[in-house]
């Protein structure tokens, strides 16, 4: 009688684990204080608790075919065409970024897109690769698109609006700029025709209803102002009594995203020891204090390099952190290093390591190789172009 063998960790797995054993060896040894470390803890509890709540909605609402459904009513929409798949694909991506933000991007249109290029009968890559580049190159324009955004909106003491007004030429500026790098890195090979699918129904139609209900109640808290963690838990709750009821045997321990909650969690624990021990002084001498065009350059550029290097959430609050309260535009070129680089590794933001997760979920391999040379490309490219719109 055969046995099954035990699953083997991939790369990420080994490295979320070595973050973990590593900020873990920090707090042993004192590197980091135990009360830095929980304090660390409390702060990203509900970070946690969002990540492992939205994963299981969107797990649970993939097998009960919402996103299939979707998928075909897009492709039906493109009639067949390469291109307006292409800019349909764009639109639903920077849409969803823009009004809802990029983590609800990552989740939740991932799998749409991934069933999207089942249902045409075409690659998945090209649409895999626009929902991860558009996730993060256009969550520039509004508040809530991302975290950063608010905390660069208090500093800079900018209302909404007055924040889009600023933000709106370079966020113009990216996209443009990753459209142009999507066609020629991913979707120009595509063949110009595909055969629109029929329109899909459904296996179950209770799971189904109970699935995009969850999904909808989850955008439209987010819409009106709930918090993000609660409105990631209900649902998912609400979701999961669902399948109990009607699915249970759908429901696996398999469900819950282990690795991703143990890379946050060493990485948080990893930058919180660098940052003790020097990473203050090393953004300070990488930015500089100018309050001119070469310092908005500057920490472009750092916030960009190092958001790949470690990740651009922490490195947003550590560049600001060093940067003149009066700086407002070297500010502003920080949050765009920090949202628009972040294209290269797979750790470089929250958005890429949640697309990932969906990916590996659905079965479909991303070559990190092609990932990171083709994101050093658009990555400058997309940075060049946004900071050269903000500087207009």
């Amino acid at each position: 009688m055969k046995t099954k063998s035990a699953p083997r960790l991939a790369g990420l797995d080994w490295l979320a684990i070595g973050l973990l054993a590593a900020g873990l060896v920090a707090v042993a040894t004192g590197a980091l204080p135990w009360a830095d470390a929980r304090a660390t803890g409390l702060r990203i509890l509900p970070l946690l608790v969002f990540l492992g709540a939205v994963i299981v909605l969107a797990e649970l609402a993939a097998k009960a075919e919402v996103f299939d459904v979707i998928a075909a009513r897009v492709t039906i929409l493109a009639r067949g065409s390469n291109v307006a798949l292409f800019g349909l694909a764009l639109a639903f991506a920077a849409v969803t970024t823009i009004f809802l933000n990029l983590d609800t991007t990552a989740v939740l249109l991932t799998p749409v897109m991934l069933a999207t290029a089942v249902r045409a009968g075409v690659a998945p890559l090209p649409l895999a690769m626009t929902t991860v580049w558009l996730a993060n190159t256009a969550s520039l324009l509004l508040p809530v698109s991302n975290l950063t955004n608010l905390l660069a909106m208090n500093r800079v003491q900018l209302s909404a609006l007055e924040f889009a007004a600023r933000m709106a030429l370079p966020q113009l500026a990216a996209l443009v700029a990753v459209a142009g790098c999507l066609w020629v890195f991913y979707w120009r090979r595509n063949p110009p025709r595909y055969t629109p699918p029929a329109p899909f129904v459904p296996r179950d139609p209770r799971v189904f209803r109970a699935a995009a209900a969850a999904c909808g109640v989850f955008i439209l808290g987010i819409l009106v102002g709930i918090d993000i963690y609660w409105m990631a838990a209900i649902c998912a709750v609400a979701l999961v009594i669902a399948f109990l009821v009607w699915e249970r045997g759908e429901l696996r321990w398999q469900l819950v995203p282990w690795r991703l909650l143990v890379f946050v969690t060493g990485l948080f624990l990893v930058v919180d020891t660098v940052g003790r021990h020097g990473l203050s002084d090393w953004m300070t001498a990488l930015i500089g204090t100018s309050a001119g065009n070469d310092g908005v350059v500057r920490a472009a550029a750092t916030g960009g390099v190092l958001s790949n290097v470690l990740n651009n959430l922490p490195v947003y609050v550590a560049g600001e952190a060093v940067i003149p309260a009066a700086n407002h535009d070297q500010l502003l070129g920080l949050l765009i290093g920090t949202n628009v680089g972040p294209l290269i590794t797979p750790w470089a933001s929250l958005a890429t390591l949640l697309w990932a997760e969906r990916c590996r979920a659905a079965g479909v391999e991303i070559s990190w190789g092609r990932f990171v040379a083709t994101g050093v490309v658009t990555s400058t490219v997309v940075l060049a172009a946004s900071v050269a719109a903000l500087l207009i």
